[in-house]
């Protein structure tokens, strides 16, 4: 190629950014997916819109393989079941091809199924460091008509905690008597460090008065109060990326390192839970996820309600 026919330099650079920026775009995707963060589903649906770049160009192997529990030897059956070239990219796929990779995604992976209705009991979960708490004050602060439930807990307050305005701060003794006592709709371990629980005497007042209650819990804690209460509407708060979530847990300076590899241990497993809830919210914004838990309950309507 002589030189007037060579890309100028600013044009070669520009293409390599934009490949680079490609390739981490790609494996961002790929970790999100391992860690369940976003559904293969979700994936999948994007790669047919050609503004999602990074699902349009991923490889079929690569997002099998990133895939909890496929490896090569079950990417390559799979691919030769449903007669999909190892070639392919997603967002190249056929139709045939798309729907027989959907409906095998939907037999392996079970999406979330929303159920119809809504209650006046709401509970909101997720991984460590997701925001949850963020998303449950913003309500408090803005629907005063709905009730944040306040959980106790064994654990120390953090700098600016309040006892009785963000937990009930107890020792192990208080703990043990109200669980002996049926104070507790529910209650868990979490991190294998210290105890949380929900007092049951407020709800119940709130939901007898006619008010909506929003209950911020862990894992264990929803699955407990959807034994107790099958009408109680789940709410799954998931993160925007993986990596998003790591550097909330990082960035907020509460824990240390043995900690914080604690917690993302737990948020592993967590996230994997998510098709047991009802329905699932990014908390891509506080002020945008907490208009979305809103509008899945029963309390009424402040704004109106968008899709």
């Amino acid at each position: 190629m002589t030189d007037s026919h060579r890309p100028p330099d600013v044009d070669r650079v520009a293409a390599s950014r934009r490949a680079v920026a490609a390739r981490r775009a790609r494996a961002a995707l790929k970790k999100d997916i391992a860690m369940r963060v976003v559904s293969p589903q979700d994936v999948l649906a994007r790669s047919a819109d050609s503004a999602d770049a990074a699902a349009s160009t991923l490889r079929v192997t690569e997002f099998l393989t990133a895939l909890p529990a496929i490896g090569a030897g079950k990417r390559d059956r799979v691919l030769d079941e449903l007669r999909i070239s190892p070639v392919k990219r997603l967002g190249g796929l056929g139709a045939r091809q798309r729907a027989a990779l959907a409906e095998w995604l939907d037999s392996r992976f079970p999406p979330v199924r929303p159920r119809s209705g809504r209650s006046r009991l709401l509970v909101l979960a997720g991984p460590t460091a997701v925001g949850k708490g963020t998303v449950a004050a913003h309500i408090a602060a803005h629907h005063p008509e709905i009730l944040l439930s306040v959980s106790a807990t064994t654990r120390a307050p953090r700098p600016g905690e309040i006892d009785g305005t963000h937990y009930f701060f107890v020792d192990d003794d208080e703990f043990d008597r109200m669980i002996d006592a049926g104070e507790l709709l529910e209650y868990a371990t979490v991190h294998n460090r210290h105890r949380y629980g929900t007092p049951r005497r407020p709800i119940e007042q709130a939901l007898a008065s006619g008010r909506t209650v929003l209950l911020e819990i862990d894992l264990q804690g929803a699955r407990q109060v959807r034994a107790a209460d099958p009408s109680a509407t789940l709410v799954f708060l998931l993160p925007p990326s993986w990596d998003e979530l790591v550097h909330r847990l990082v960035g907020r300076g509460t824990e240390d390192e043995e900690e914080r590899a604690r917690r993302l241990r737990t948020a592993k497993g967590e996230l994997a839970a998510q098709s047991e809830f009802d329905h699932r919210v990014v908390n891509d914004t506080v002020a945008e996820a907490a208009r979305k838990v809103v509008d899945l309950s029963e309390a009424p309507a402040r704004y109106p309600s968008r899709p």
